[in-house]
């Protein structure tokens, strides 16, 4: 269920799946091996399906989630990172199926990834 505040495991939403993605191949590894996103959130989340989407996600530089956890509740996320360069926040998008057609996802792609740049830069700005 989907609500204000909801916390998801890594690899599961598009804001963890792209910060998942953002992470050394090692740390993808490592993670995979010790949850089982399975038991809870069904078989699209298999091991081998999130490294599937870890490296979509790499390719684009954004991540989708094409209604995995609810039906028909489509999102897609930008990383945000810290000024030592990790991934530690994520930008989203959320919305109906309907609102993230094939010809739009590119753009939005694009607007989240130059969103996701700026505030990356102002985070990396002197208090």
């Amino acid at each position: 269920m989907l609500y204000e505040g909801a916390r998801f495991p890594l690899g599961v939403v598009s804001a963890g799946l792209v910060v998942l993605s953002m992470l050394p191949d090692r740390e993808v590894e490592d993670y995979l091996s010790t949850v089982d996103l399975t038991a809870e959130w069904g078989p699209a989340h298999r091991a081998e399906d999130v490294r599937a989407r870890v490296a979509r996600t790499r390719e684009d530089g954004y991540s989708t989630n094409p209604g995995l956890v609810v039906e028909g509740s489509w999102g897609m996320a930008a990383a945000v990172f810290t000024p030592g360069g990790e991934p530690a926040w994520a930008l989203t998008l959320t919305g109906v199926e309907s609102r993230f057609r094939e010809e739009r996802r590119g753009e939005l792609g694009a607007l989240l990834l130059k969103e996701a740049h700026a505030l990356t830069n102002v985070l990396r700005q002197p208090s």
